[in-house]
């Protein structure tokens, strides 16, 4: 699946001022309708050093682009503090919440 990536901290800001929130086990995702599908992921430093921080960002991306086709919004992933994070928790989580927010065009998990 491709999408773009937010990056600029106005961007960030704006999503997560006025865009609706739902929680899973492993992670929130924040979410607002937009032209196109976008995403980035927000980890800070209270999740480790850089290592884990970037681990968990890798897991996060590739657990994103494995779910499906998504419509077309603006999304933030934040991961809740664990002392362990795989890969098939957050594709179960992200499928989980994004198909129970009916953003899934054609949803297969």
């Amino acid at each position: 699946m491709r999408y773009l990536r937010l990056k600029k901290e106005k961007e960030i800001t704006a999503v997560l001022r006025s865009g609706k929130r739902v929680r899973a086990q492993t992670l929130t995702i924040v979410y607002r309708r937009a032209e196109a599908l976008s995403m980035a992921v927000c980890v800070g430093k209270k999740f480790g050093k850089s290592v884990e921080r970037n681990r968990i960002k890798r897991l996060l991306r590739e657990a994103f682009r494995d779910v499906g086709d998504i419509l077309p919004c603006r999304i933030l992933l934040i991961p809740h503090p664990a002392p362990d994070y795989d890969f098939f928790s957050f594709r179960r989580d992200i499928a989980k919440l994004l198909g129970k927010e009916n953003l899934l065009e054609h949803p297969h998990v």
